[in-house]
């Protein structure tokens, strides 16, 4: 689907569209919930879903998204400078680590951005991990951009001009509320089933929790705990900008000084 066939959705798939964006119900028939807030059945519900997804690709993915930080892992922005005989390779070099969850060619001398994330008990580390992708990927050189202050993350994509307030920003304070939860390896395997892509059928909750060995309800129970913690930003669908109808997305970077960037962290934060 292009930027031209997104004129194809209608006010109905457009409603849809901005709803799975801001959360999907946590209960064992999610998509019915939604199905009655557009006053559709829910199987012309899961009809559309499925045609969003399946063939005109706007939907990416609709699964848990987690704060890293909260969950104790540590995670920083890179920017690399990579001969550009040798940035496809770099790339992919880079795109085999595990923790690696966006990695774009940029038009500078750091022309390969990407985002890294450990886990608590790596045995290498942040720094370390980046020094050896350094390595691996013959970049040139190699810059470390960490967080200092969220000011604030989530952003969905408007596909109707009364699009609801978006709930799902999340800020710094979200995140100082979710510390002091060490997670145990139950909570890992909660996290890992609740990340994955969440099937488009009646009760999809079922067939996560009988592949993970639980009841629906202890894995409900633990995605709305993550939720609480301030560890689960949202659980909600992605989409993919372009064939959503959006011509583009960009990233923009001020270098300031400490005082300045707090001024606009300020400003940024009234657009929330």
């Amino acid at each position: 689907m292009t930027h031209d066939l997104a004129a194809e959705l209608d006010a109905i798939d457009r409603r849809l569209l901005n709803m799975v964006q801001q959360s999907i119900p946590l209960v064992r028939r999610p998509f019915a919930q939604i199905a009655e807030r557009l006053e559709i059945s829910e199987d012309e519900c899961l009809d559309r879903l499925a045609e969003l997804s399946e063939k005109k690709r706007v939907i990416r993915q609709i699964s848990a998204i987690f704060d890293t930080a909260a969950l104790g892992y540590a995670s920083s922005l890179v920017a690399a400078k990579v001969k550009p005989a040798n940035l496809g390779q770099a790339a992919m070099i880079i795109n085999e680590h595990p923790g690696v969850s966006h990695n774009y060619q940029r038009e500078a001398d750091y022309n390969l951005w990407y985002t890294l994330a450990v886990p608590p008990d790596s045995t290498m580390g942040l720094q370390k991990t980046i020094d050896k992708l350094h390595a691996l990927s013959g970049a040139q050189l190699t810059r470390v951009l960490p967080t200092l202050k969220l000011h604030k993350i989530g952003v969905t994509l408007a596909l109707t001009d009364d699009q609801p307030e978006n709930k799902s920003a999340f800020n710094q304070t979200d995140r100082d509320a979710s510390a002091g939860y060490a997670l145990i390896e139950h909570d890992r395997a909660m996290i890992r089933t609740l990340q994955q892509d969440l099937p488009i059928m009646a009760e999809p909750f079922d067939l996560w929790a009988e592949r993970a060995g639980v009841t629906v309800d202890e894995l409900l129970t633990a995605a709305e705990t993550f939720r609480e913690r301030k560890q689960m930003r949202r659980f909600a669908a992605v989409l993919h900008h372009r064939t959503a109808g959006m011509r583009a997305n960009v990233m923009a970077v001020w270098p300031c000084a400490k005082d300045q960037a707090v001024a606009m962290g300020q400003l940024l934060a009234t657009f929330e």
